[in-house]
């Protein structure tokens, strides 16, 4: 299927206008894209964005077509004018840096990750999975950080339930109190670790959300 040199908006404050085409492999343009896919090409933006070869306007529109993307053509024309990552020329979208980082983050997708695990505290699993939600599509990095504080909060809910069916045995009560110590301190730990800029995986929990 041919894909067509596509254009950028019209708007009168929009500067990066056409861009070069580069085809997708034969029969993927039409195929749907995943969260990773868009997460890779979003913080392949972000290095562009600090090497200096995108704008704030340009960075801006961009990340936002990225987020909004729905089949592996729309992409294309978001990396093609580009200069080639580290990992080579014509490298597809979605491989451009490596996975896991999220390349130059800024303070309030710091702060909103914090408040994804402090959240926890008083809304349990809720508090996490109202910042994904909000927030999840438009941030990698908050997404990341918003699903470690999800998981690990449900794996608290599950273990209390277990651990409240099963009083009558001692080490599964054992288990939940070293759980308990956990839930107080690290959650703290996580949203340190997010005003920081880094990521966060809590011990001993179980992933029932993915990431991609």
């Amino acid at each position: 299927m041919a894909v067509h040199e596509p254009m950028s908006p019209s708007s009168p404050d929009r500067r990066w206008g056409r861009v070069p085409d580069r085809r997708t492999p034969p029969g993927t343009a039409h195929l749907r894209l995943t969260h990773a896919e868009r997460d890779d090409v979003a913080e392949r933006l972000k290095e562009a964005y600090a090497q200096g070869q995108l704008d704030e306007n340009e960075f801006d529109e961009r990340l936002g077509l990225a987020m909004a993307a729905k089949v592996q053509a729309d992409l294309v024309p978001l990396l093609d004018d580009l200069q080639p990552a580290a990992n080579g020329p014509h490298a597809p979208p979605g491989r451009s840096v490596p996975p896991g980082t999220d390349g130059p983050v800024t303070a309030g997708e710091r702060g909103l990750a914090a408040v994804g695990h402090l959240s926890g505290y008083l809304f349990s699993a809720i508090g996490p999975l109202v910042v994904l939600l909000a927030s999840g599509d438009t941030s990698p990095f908050v997404r990341r950080h918003a699903i470690e504080a999800l998981n690990y909060q449900l794996t608290f809910i599950v273990a209390s339930i277990v651990a409240f069916c099963l009083f009558f045995l001692v080490v599964p009560i054992l288990a939940w109190v070293l759980l308990l110590l956990g839930w107080i301190f690290l959650p703290a730990v996580g949203a340190l670790v997010a005003v920081v800029g880094d990521g966060w995986r809590y011990p001993f929990t179980w992933r029932p959300v993915k990431s991609e």
